[in-house]
């Protein structure tokens, strides 16, 4: 049974960090096969978004609005990827939601609500 368990969201002010991470568990074929990890984020009456993705070879892409600003890493050895999110925003605020991507799989987590104030 795969689990994605997510933490690290939460309430900062405008300029301020938070961490996420994510760590996927299952079985021994479905950790093998995980591609890329990832995350994506929703506000109210917006479409979900990608905010930024790691590939299995460490490549990473970002969003436009969070290049320079946030950071995606990965533990291979715990199956867990972090987001560290610096100069937060306002306009940051959504829940985020981890996503990845096995061989035939395409699992999301929970999410976890990010809240920039101003």
């Amino acid at each position: 049974q795969v689990q994605l368990v997510e933490s690290g969201g939460g309430l900062v002010q405008a300029g301020g960090s938070l961490r996420l991470s994510c760590a996927a568990s299952g079985s021994i074929v479905y950790i093998n096969s995980i591609n890329s990890m990832g995350w994506y984020r929703q506000a109210p009456g917006k479409q979900r978004e990608l905010v930024a993705r790691v590939s299995s070879d460490g490549s990473t892409n970002y969003a436009d609005s969070v290049r320079g600003r946030f950071t995606i890493s990965r533990d291979y050895a715990k199956n867990t990827v972090y987001l560290q999110m610096n100069s937060l925003k306002p306009e940051d605020t959504a829940v985020y939601y981890c996503n990845v991507v096995a061989w035939a799989r395409n699992d999301w987590g929970q999410g976890t609500q990010v809240t920039v104030s101003s």
